[in-house]
Formats: C-alpha cells, sequence, structure tokens
C-alpha cells in the first residue's frame, strides 16, 4: 500500500501538505468526484505550479486549501497540513482566524474580487484588520504597497473605487492586498487569465519579485505554461482530477514521462517551431467524472494506452530524486516504495 502519494519529495517538511485528499461535488445527475487521491507539497519559500487543461481540478484544489467551496462540496477523505496543522480539523474560528494572515489569496477575477462600493483605501485598510495599527498606519502601508506594484500616484488612487482602475491595474490592487498582509501562503488563481500579453509578464515579474522579497510560498495555478515556466520551481500536473506528474520545473519540462504531461507540452504554442494554420490538440475530450472510475483516467486519449491501463488504476512511479508520476507504462521497477 502505498503511503502519502506525491508528497515524498523533500526531506524538510514543507509548509503545505496535502495528502490523499478526495473531493465530491452533489448534484442532481448524481456525486462528481472533482478530485481524487491529490497528493501535493508546497516547500517553504517556493513556487509550486499546478497545470492542466479546464476541468481538471486546478481551481477546486486551490478554494479547497482556502476552505471557500460551495455548500455542495464534500471533502471524503485525506488532509491539508498547514504548517504542521490540519486544516480540516481547525475549528471554522481558528481557520478563518489564518485567512488574511498567514494564508492569502489572488482571484482570478480582479472585478470580482474587489468590493464595487467601497474604496480601493477601504479595502485595502479592512485587510489588516489582524494588525492592531493605527489606521493612519494601516494606510501607509497601504499607500506604499500600490507604490511597489507600479500603481501611478498611489496617494490619490487609493480613494478611488474599483471601476476607476483598469484590469491590470485592479490585479495590481489584488496583488498589493493579498501580500500587504505578508502571508506564509499565498495562493494565486489564475492571476493572469484576464489579462493581455504584455500585462501578463509583467503581472508574473511582479509576483516573482515580491514573492522573493517577502519569502512566502506560493501556490499558482495557471494555464499557461510560459507564466509557469518563469515563476515556479516545482510543477504539478493535473487531470481529472488528479495529480499525474510532478516535479522540478525543469524536469517536468525537459523530461516529462506521463503521456498527458508531454501531449499538454506539444500543445503549447512557444514550441511551435513552424507556421502553421492548425494548432496541436490533445484528441478527445476529459471525461465525466460521475461516478466511480476503473483504469487510468486518461487512457481513453492516450496514444500509448494498452489493456492495463483500462483495467487497473496506475499507481506512482518515481523517475528521479525529485521526480514522480501516475503511469503503467513506466514499469514496477520505479514504483515509490511505501
Amino acid at each position: 500500500m502505498i503511503s502519502d502519494e506525491l508528497t515524498q519529495q523533500t526531506s524538510a517538511r514543507p509548509l503545505l501538505e496535502i495528502r490523499d485528499l478526495n473531493l465530491d461535488f452533489g448534484t442532481s445527475r448524481g456525486r462528481v468526484h472533482a478530485l481524487r487521491n491529490v497528493g501535493l507539497n508546497v516547500p517553504a519559500g517556493q513556487v509550486v505550479g499546478i497545470v492542466g487543461e479546464s476541468g481538471s481540478g486546478k481551481s477546486t484544489l486551490a478554494y479547497t486549501v482556502m476552505g471557500l467551496l460551495p455548500e455542495n462540496a464534500d471533502v471524503i477523505s485525506g488532509s491539508i497540513l498547514f504548517e504542521g496543522k490540519d486544516l480540516r480539523k481547525m475549528p471554522a474560528q481558528a481557520r478563518r482566524a489564518l485567512l488574511g494572515d498567514r494564508l492569502s489569496m489572488i482571484f482570478q477575477d480582479p472585478m470580482a474580487a474587489l468590493n464595487p462600493v467601497r474604496t480601493v483605501e477601504r479595502q485595502m485598510i479592512d485587510i489588516q484588520h489582524h494588525d492592531q495599527g493605527s489606521r493612519n498606519d494601516k494606510r501607509a502601508r497601504a499607500v506604499e504597497m500600490l507604490h511597489r506594484v507600479g500603481i501611478p500616484d498611489p496617494e490619490s488612487r487609493i480613494g478611488a473605487y474599483p471601476h476607476h482602475f483598469s484590469g491590470g491595474m485592479r490585479q495590481r490592487v489584488c496583488i498589493a492586498m493579498a501580500l500587504l498582509v505578508k502571508p506564509a501562503l499565498l495562493v494565486a488563481d489564475e492571476p493572469t487569465t484576464a489579462l493581455d500579453a504584455t500585462l501578463e509578464v509583467q503581472i508574473i515579474h511582479l509576483l516573482k519579485e515580491l514573492q522573493q522579497e517577502i519569502g512566502c510560498s506560493v501556490l499558482f495555478v495557471s494555464h499557461h505554461l510560459g507564466a509557469v515556466a518563469e515563476l515556479c520551481d516545482r510543477v504539478a500536473v493535473m487531470y481529472a482530477g488528479e495529480v499525474v506528474e510532478q516535479g522540478a520545473v525543469r524536469d517536468i519540462f525537459h523530461n516529462p514521462t506521463h503521456p498527458y504531461t508531454r501531449a499538454l507540452l506539444e500543445c503549447d504554442p512557444g514550441r511551435i517551431k513552424k507556421s502553421t494554420r492548425t494548432l496541436p490538440t490533445i484528441p478527445g475530450e476529459v471525461p465525466s467524472l460521475l461516478g466511480s472510475k476503473t483504469g487510468c483516467i486518461f487512457s481513453s486519449r492516450c496514444r500509448q494506452a494498452f489493456d492495463r491501463c483500462g483495467q487497473e488504476n496506475p499507481v506512482v512511479y518515481r523517475i528521479g530524486l525529485d521526480h514522480v508520476a501516475r503511469c503503467h507504462l513506466l514499469g514496477e521497477e520505479r514504483l515509490v516504495s511505501a
């Protein structure tokens, strides 16, 4: 029996340890198994990226860590250890106390994340509710952070409402708010999705610079492989609710071993060397997560699938010291020991 799948990458205890996490959503059609046996480590001071197609469970995992799940979500089993304490077993009040303090989040849509009827100043002061300093001190820190993230004339702009800012500037405000409290862990859920390519590059560089300055860990959810390669130290590849491969950025991008990881990288426009009118795609669709599944979840789309893939769930194999994947093709000799 394999213990703590995909969580044996580092000898020192990570800041965040997700172990054998299973989550369902209750629907009128039945239970959707959105996360299955997910294991993931986020070491202190590192940026861990989560990549995969839409519907792979990336954002669901991020919201599960933060405890921001809808009423029909049900965490069936597993643990989420943050600084050695299981967030799932914490009293609600203790867990809420971590939010906006030790745990902070950048949401995908900056307009939806900010309150449209309150000024940026009021929101940035309110988010510092754990700090016992004066209102003037909190405002001064907010102005300084807005300056730090590149908001021009922050002293006057801080009194504006969110709709007075462009999309890129709103996202900078969200980043400023998330990092203002100097969290131990920042969860960033596709923070560059709504931005154009130029702004995306700026935001990625800004996040990287601020992360190194503050020294926090980051769980970075993205579908943009280039952004992940630029920002992250480690990568976890998710498919249909499972982590199918993870390791250091260099290992994943230069030595991908799972067929899904290779297919995903082949679809990256940045890797296309010849002019073409047809972009590469992965044939087929992400399978329905309703009901129980037997065998490899990727087998129906895998060009290398064989009989065993449809009959038996793959276990975790170790490819290198810090690189693991879940695929029958890797062979029994690389099976992660219990």
